[in-house]
C-alpha cells in the first residue's frame, strides 16, 4: 500500500519524456469494458481501507423527500449541475417533475435553476465545458451557455454545443470515418487513416491519433498535419484480445491507448505514445483481474478502480493506494485536471496534480427527516 506522499515521489521519478503535443480524449467515452485476459486468475473483492476525506460538502436543498438522489455532473472543480428527476425508484421523468440545481463553488452551495421542460417521459443532463445540455423526451434538447439562466430548444440529433464538446475531430458514427466539426456538422476528412475497426480519434492542434480494433487486435495511425496524411503506427502485441480501443489523454499531455476487453470484466491492455510516433506497452505487474475504470492522471500514472479497490499503475507495476474511494467509483478527468469519481450515492473530487490530491466528497440531499442538517465539514453529518 502506497500513501499519498510516497506515491508523489514515485510520480516525480517517473516523469516521461513525452512530446510537447497532446491530444484530446474521445467525447463521452463508453462505459469501461475491461476484458478476458487469461491471467492473472480472478481475485475476490477486498474492502478498501477507510481513509478520511480532506473535506465533505453535504448540502440539503428544498426537494421533496420522495425524490431519489440526483444525477450530479461537474465540468471542473468549481462548476457543476444536479438533476433531481427520479422519484420512488422510478426512472427519471416518469414519476415526478425534474428539478435543476447548479453550483459554482464546488458543491459548497447550490442554487435552483428553472428547468425548461420539467415534465417529460425521460430526463437527462449533460454538463460539458461552456454548456449545460438537457434532454427531455419526447420534446427534444435544451441548451444553456449562460449557466442555466436561459435555454435554447432544438429537436432531432444532439445539439451543436454537445457535439462541439467532443472536439474538432470526431468519428462520424453513421459512416465509420473521421470528420471535422465546422460548427454545424461533421465533415468527413478527404484523407482517412487505414485503421481496421476505427472507433476513436484524439487530437490537439495538428496532431491526430486514430485507433480501433478488429478480431481482437489493436490498430492505430497518426497524423501530424491535421489529417491531410496518415502514418500507420503498429501497436505491439499484448496478452489477451482487445474488444474496443480508446485514445485517452493525461492532464500533462501524455497519450494513451486503453484496450478494453471483450468480456467487459478484465483488466485492460495499455500502451503509451512515445516520440509521437510509436506505442510502448504499459506493464502493470501485480494488477487485479478486473477493472471498472482507468484514468491517466499525469507523469505516467494511471488510476484504476475495480472490485479489488483502488490502485495506480506506475513504473510497470500496479499498487494499491489509500485514496478514500471504493471500487464502485467510476473515474474521469475533468477539463481542469480534477479527478471526478462517481459512485452510486456521491461524487468525489480529487483536486491537485498527479498523485498529490485533495479529496472532497460532495453530497446533495433533498428534504430529509427532522434533525437532518446541511454541512460543509471535514466529515459528513451523522444526523443524515
Amino acid at each position: 500500500m502506497i500513501g499519498r506522499g510516497s506515491l508523489a515521489v514515485v510520480a516525480v521519478l517517473l516523469v516521461p519524456a513525452l512530446a510537447a503535443c497532446s491530444i484530446g480524449d474521445v467525447r463521452r467515452p463508453p462505459p469501461h469494458r475491461p476484458s478476458a485476459s487469461p491471467r492473472p486468475a480472478p481475485t475476490a473483492p477486498v474492502p478498501t481501507r477507510a481513509v478520511g476525506f480532506d473535506e465533505v460538502r453535504q448540502v440539503r436543498v428544498a426537494v421533496p423527500p420522495r425524490y431519489d438522489r440526483p444525477n450530479v455532473e461537474f465540468v471542473d472543480a468549481a462548476h457543476g449541475y444536479a438533476l433531481f428527476a427520479a422519484c420512488d425508484g422510478v426512472p427519471p421523468g416518469r414519476g415526478c417533475a425534474a428539478l435543476l440545481y447548479a453550483t459554482v463553488d464546488g458543491g459548497r452551495s447550490w442554487r435552483a435553476l428553472r428547468h425548461p421542460r420539467p415534465v417529460a417521459a425521460n430526463q437527462q443532463l449533460y454538463a460539458v465545458p461552456e454548456a449545460l445540455v438537457l434532454l427531455s423526451e419526447p420534446y427534444g434538447w435544451y441548451t444553456s451557455t449562460d449557466g442555466g439562466a436561459s435555454f435554447a430548444h432544438t429537436t432531432g440529433g444532439e445539439p451543436a454545443a454537445l457535439v462541439a464538446a467532443g472536439g474538432r475531430y470526431q468519428i462520424v458514427e453513421a459512416r465509420g470515418v473521421i470528420g471535422e466539426w465546422d460548427g454545424r456538422r461533421l465533415v468527413p476528412l478527404a484523407a482517412q487513416p487505414s485503421v481496421p475497426g476505427l472507433n476513436t480519434v484524439g487530437h490537439d492542434g495538428d496532431l491526430l491519433v486514430a485507433a480501433g480494433a478488429r478480431d481482437g487486435r489493436p490498430y492505430a495511425a497518426i497524423s501530424r498535419n491535421r489529417g491531410r496524411s496518415w502514418l500507420a503506427t503498429p501497436v505491439p502485441a499484448i496478452d489477451g484480445e482487445v474488444g474496443v480501443l480508446r485514445v485517452v489523454l493525461a492532464p500533462d499531455g501524455g497519450v494513451w491507448l486503453v484496450g478494453e476487453r471483450s468480456d467487459r470484466t478484465g483488466f485492460p491492455a495499455l500502451w503509451r505514445l512515445v516520440d509521437t510516433r510509436s506505442w510502448e506497452p504499459a506493464r502493470a505487474a501485480g494488477h487485479p483481474a478486473q477493472a471498472l475504470s482507468v484514468a491517466p492522471i499525469g507523469v505516467g500514472l494511471l488510476a484504476v478502480t475495480g472490485p479489488d479497490g483502488v490502485g495506480v499503475v506506475a513504473g510497470g507495476r500496479y499498487y494499491h493506494v489509500d485514496w478514500p474511494l471504493t471500487g464502485d467509483h467510476y473515474l474521469t478527468v475533468l477539463a481542469d485536471g480534477t479527478i471526478a469519481a462517481r459512485g452510486p450515492d456521491d461524487v468525489i473530487l480529487g483536486t491537485g496534480w498527479t498523485a498529490n490530491r485533495r479529496w472532497i466528497k460532495v453530497i446533495l440531499d433533498g428534504d430529509r427527516p427532522a434533525g437532518c442538517r446541511s454541512v460543509t465539514t471535514a466529515e459528513p453529518s451523522r444526523s443524515c
